[in-house]
């Protein structure tokens, strides 16, 4: 059965030829045959030259990187979904199924269809891979363009969505085929439209992915219509402040059994979203943990065991321990919301606003004093980038909420004063987030976030100065007065209450 890590790089990541390397190297010695990039928009094809961003894979990497191993490094493309990073540019933007909404391109337009044939073309000449991965999955705006939806009126069968995808993958299936190679895959959008499954190639190999359970049920199906399947758990990064190791254990353990017990085509362990503050490299341990366990699901040892010394107490500190502790560190499906409120959204006030409750009590300080283990154990840089993160967004909730205080009694001084050390705060963080990305790549988009962050606090600050003695008449609510749309004098706060404030 085969076994594969397959590794997000294009969420930010800025991987040059020693991290690719040090990626194969612990793909080599965990015993894993193939290792998968998923690229998206971070591959420099000749074909988008308007999409390059600082830091892209150059196809000169993959062939230097390919004469060092003799693992298959398998590309791992979008072709319809996830398209993300080519839509939101300016010459990419026409080949949107929705403006201003979502990751689909339009399976409609020629001129995309084009595109996606082109990108194919060039990983195929690229990659020597056996498998090219062709994306296919969350597609979930197949009839949101006009063309889109005129295809579906006029279509006379029951399910026009899975004609669309179907006519949009069959034929680079095929291509695929055609140039040499076999094509691969995502088989989520199956169990919602199963008859695009007609139009795909026995030969595609289907990725099942299945990161909450077990895939002997949903793999069968797909087994049944005579294609392979390659069942995929994941390794909990992206829903946490750091990991999920327990849950990730047991997803990986389910998935490789029934893989086994079906007689399945192989496993892809998955990992995914490296940003806000993700580190790549402490994960590799538990890369190299999962490889046994889809060996042997039953006996081999589990993640936690992959790190030793100093790094097994702080694995366990960050990783179990700390997600003990319930919201805003327990597992969930959907990405930490710590993570996205403090940096991702524009306006760290998010993260106040909505686990100030959680975090301004027994909580917050249990979880404080396990970052301060976790810094005391941590081996090196590396692990205290996420305990510095944790830490700073607890801190920063507890700043907000003296300031709202104080900021409620109309005591304006003290309001900004609780709110000066935030400035430091989010320096720190800065920092931080500049040594990840000297070290091993991390995102630069992190270092824009946190600068982002303190420019809002200060904008904050300003404007509590100005209001919060009712100079306006009123007291705007303190969640009113620290968003980015707050307006003086707008007492009603249309730009919120109106559904269509983003149109």
């Amino acid at each position: 059965m085969r076994r594969i890590w397959m590794v997000d790089i294009a969420r930010e990541l800025c991987l040059n030829r020693e991290h690719l390397l040090t990626l194969v190297r612990t793909a080599e010695e965990a015993g894993y045959d193939s290792i998968g990039l998923y690229l998206e928009h971070r591959f420099a094809f000749e074909c988008t030259p308007w999409a390059h961003g600082i830091g892209a894979i150059q196809p000169d990497d993959i062939r230097w990187l390919q004469k060092q191993t003799d693992l298959q490094i398998i590309p791992f493309i979008n072709l319809l979904g996830h398209f993300e990073g080519f839509l939101y540019t300016e010459e990419g933007k026409v080949h949107r199924a929705e403006l201003m909404k979502g990751l689909q391109a339009c399976a409609s337009k020629p001129e995309f269809v084009e595109l996606a044939k082109k990108i194919l073309r060039e990983t195929i000449e690229v990659f020597d891979s056996e498998e090219i991965h062709i994306g296919g999955d969350e597609t979930a705006q197949l009839d949101s363009h006009p063309l889109d939806k005129a295809r579906i009126e006029a279509f006379e069968g029951d399910d026009g969505k899975a004609m669309i995808y179907g006519e949009h993958f069959g034929p680079l299936a095929e291509m695929t085929l055609e140039m040499g190679r076999t094509p691969s895959v995502w088989a989520d959008m199956f169990s919602q439209h199963p008859t695009a499954l007609d139009h795909l190639p026995k030969e595609t190999i289907l990725y099942d992915w299945q990161y909450f359970s077990g895939c002997a049920e949903s793999a069968k199906p797909l087994k049944e219509k005579g294609f392979k399947v390659v069942g995929s758990p994941t390794l909990h990064i992206y829903n946490a402040a750091w990991a999920h190791l327990p849950e990730s254990e047991k997803n990986i353990r389910d998935v490789s059994r029934d893989c086994r017990d079906a007689g399945l085509d192989g496993v892809c362990m998955t990992t995914w979203e490296y940003g806000l503050f993700g580190s790549l490299e402490t994960t590799l341990p538990a890369v190299q943990a999962a490889a046994g366990i889809i060996k042997d699901p039953d006996g081999a040892p589990g993640l936690i065991e992959g790190y030793k010394g100093d790094a097994k107490e702080w694995a366990e500190l960050m990783g179990i321990e700390l997600n003990k502790l319930g919201a805003p560190f327990k597992f969930t499906g959907i990405r930490s919301g710590l993570k996205c409120r403090l940096l991702l959204y524009g306006n760290p006030f998010l993260a106040w606003m909505h686990h100030a409750d959680e975090l301004c009590g027994e909580t917050g300080q249990a979880a404080l004093t396990i970052c301060d283990q976790a810094m005391q154990a941590a081996p090196s840089e590396a692990e205290k980038s996420p305990v510095i993160f944790t830490r700073s967004a607890i801190e920063f909730v507890l700043m907000a909420e003296k300031a709202r205080r104080h900021y409620a009694q109309g005591e304006t001084e003290a309001a900004i004063s609780a709110l000066a050390p935030t400035r430091y705060l989010f320096d720190t963080l800065e920092k931080t987030a500049k040594r990840n990305h000297e070290r091993f790549g991390a995102s630069l988009a992190d270092v824009e976030r946190c600068r982002k962050a303190k420019l809002h606090v200060e904008t904050v600050m300003q404007q509590i100065r100005s209001c919060g003695k009712r100079e306006l008449g009123y007291l705007p609510a303190f969640e009113i007065v620290t968003n980015p749309r707050f307006t003086a004098h707008d007492q009603g706060c249309w730009w919120l209450i109106n559904r269509w404030a983003n149109e």
